[in-house]
């Protein structure tokens, strides 16, 4: 295409870009990017199909004319090296900051090209020093934007991160990486308001969707999950900072094989929030911890202190929740002594045994109600600090 005639379509291949998978092609992503970022016309800029591109890290900053577009119909590829970050910020890959009105679509393929960083992970090998690895897309403080029809695959580190965004609607998303490959979270949402995620597919070495620090009004709704570790919020507090993730909604998932189900995971030692949050008609297929509240979280190759102030847990509803538990505790609500869960609900839980044994529920400093049919038995209180229930029988379940 000529971009002399097009007043609408930049191809990176006009400026410079081979395509072979070899060729450095990022300066001509960057050229494309000014042009089309300047420009007061509305322009699209299309990576085309059936070809590869070698991308180095690289910024797309804005603040740009009005509603660009990136239509990647190919397949945008990292440098497998981990020393091409030598000297640079090594959190970033694909990095789009203060854009307003942005678009990313077009069927194509981002691949992070991440075996390498995996190998060198402290989490793969403990005598590994623990470094940072580059997110293969983030968005920062994007206002109004779209991603939609795009597989993500092998990232060096989290796929997707939306980080103080404000109006997202990220959807037909596709997110692959191996279940060993360590902290490749599927979205990763920081500090945004008014997020979307939904009709997409998610199997990764890490949370499937992670919702921490700061955010706000975030919708999940029709997603499929696993491998992974399930759809978590948090973790917050860590170091003990002060967090909060207020009016969260996920309506409608499918999560098979997965290392958590629903969680809520907070570090001892922080401060503020996570509240009126519901997880709503969700399935689950040999799930491990299917329904999880953790106020002792602790990812750490040493103990974490016991520390009495906590990030408060209130208004967190269950509702829907059904399907099979690879572990025997379906339900685990791990509150803090200091600053107990408020305002748990249950509604129409369902959750058998995988393997045909028996499921329980486990609660400490847990208070909320129930309704509804729920199995294993609910172990809410409103005053007492600890019960625990166990199912009696297996023929209990064939009764109900």
């Amino acid at each position: 295409m000529n971009t002399l005639t097009s007043k609408r379509f930049l191809s990176v291949n006009d400026y410079g870009a081979k395509g072979d998978g070899l060729t450095d092609d990022t300066k001509a992503f960057k050229v494309v990017w000014r042009i089309a970022c300047s420009s007061p016309s509305r322009l699209k800029i299309v990576v085309p199909a059936k070809n590869s591109y070698l991308i180095k890290p690289i910024d797309f900053v804005g603040p740009c004319q009005p509603n660009v577009t990136l239509k990647i119909s190919g397949t945008i590829i990292a440098p497998e090296d981990p020393h091409v970050w030598d000297g640079l910020d090594p959190h970033k890959w694909l990095f789009f900051h203060n854009v307003t009105h942005l678009t990313v679509e077009g069927g194509g393929v981002v691949n992070g090209m991440g075996r390498e960083w995996w190998a060198r992970s402290c989490k793969i090998n403990v005598t590994n020093p623990c470094r940072h690895a580059p997110t293969a897309m983030t968005f920062h403080r994007c206002k109004n934007l779209k991603v939609r029809k795009l597989m993500m695959v092998n990232s060096q580190q989290m796929h997707m991160v939306f980080s103080h965004c404000v109006g997202v609607v990220a959807s037909y998303l596709r997110v692959i990486a191996p279940a060993l490959s360590p902290n490749t979270d599927g979205f990763h949402i920081s500090a945004s308001t008014h997020v979307e995620i939904k009709d997409s597919i998610i199997g990764t070495g890490d949370d499937c969707i992670s919702i921490v620090s700061n955010s706000t009004r975030i919708r999940v709704k029709n997603i499929t999950c696993g491998p992974g570790h399930g759809i978590s919020i948090g973790s917050l507090g860590k170091w003990n900072s002060w967090d909060h993730v207020h009016d969260v909604r996920v309506n409608g998932a499918i999560l098979s094989n997965t290392e958590n189900g629903v969680r809520i995971k907070t570090w001892q030692g922080g401060g503020g929030f996570a509240s009126k949050i519901t997880f709503q008609n969700v399935w689950m297929e040999n799930v491990s911890n299917p329904i999880i509240i953790d106020q002792y979280y602790c990812d750490s190759l040493f103990p974490c202190p016991n520390q009495t102030s906590a990030v408060a847990i209130k208004k967190i509803s269950f509702i829907g929740i059904k399907g099979t538990s690879a572990t025997e505790e379906a339900i685990r609500f791990a509150c803090s002594d200091n600053s107990p869960c408020k305002g748990l609900y249950l509604e129409d839980i369902q959750l058998v045994s995988y393997s045909g044994g028996i499921t329980t529920s486990f609660c400490w400093e847990a208070r909320g109600s129930s309704t509804g049919l729920i199995y294993p038995p609910p172990c809410l209180s409103c005053g007492e600090s600890f019960i625990e229930l166990r199912v009696l029988s297996s023929s209990v379940l064939r009764s109900i």
